[in-house]
């Protein structure tokens, strides 16, 4: 094999490699087409997920003060909020990998709208659109309990397989 071979080969899976991180980010996490400035995807459209978690307020984070977690990148409002979530991310972050959890319940990984969202025993939830959150509110406690049944069947799932 000739050294240009070898080396378009090794190129071609440096690239494929490159490539699949993302990827297996996109399939656990809601994430945003495309890459923020560090190579990650950006998570919950860029909205500050401390502001989101503990005040259930939709305020818009700034690649600024953005944060990679996981692979994948969350914008915050202020260094205050972006400090706040490095000392305990878990705190903050959506559940089901701020996937809508009404789609969860039902197997599915639709989009979770950072607009359309609920803390419910310290857990903040997200879903597609109003429509959706309204059918929520009426079994709040039925579809989490769905959802977390279901979630681990469908975490590590691509989403298109769904």
């Amino acid at each position: 094999m000739s050294r240009k071979t070898t080396f378009n080969l090794a190129f071609a899976f440096a690239i494929a490699c490159a490539m699949a991180a993302p990827a297996f980010a996109e399939d656990e996490v809601n994430v945003s087409n495309g890459l923020t400035l560090d190579g990650a995807p950006l998570a919950l459209h860029g909205f500050d997920p401390v502001a989101l978690a503990t005040l259930n307020t939709v305020a818009h984070g700034s690649a600024t003060h953005a944060v990679l977690h996981d692979g994948v990148s969350y914008y915050f409002a202020s260094e205050i909020s972006a400090e706040t979530f490095k000392a305990d991310p878990a705190r903050y972050l959506p559940q089901y990998g701020g996937f809508c959890a009404f789609a969860v319940a039902l197997g599915k990984k639709l989009d979770g709208d950072p607009r359309f969202a609920d803390i419910m025993d310290g857990k903040l939830y997200l879903f597609v659109n109003q429509a959706v959150y309204e059918k929520y509110k009426a079994d709040r406690e039925g579809t989490i309990t769905k959802a977390e049944e279901m979630w681990p069947t469908i975490e590590h799932a691509a989403v298109g397989s769904l």
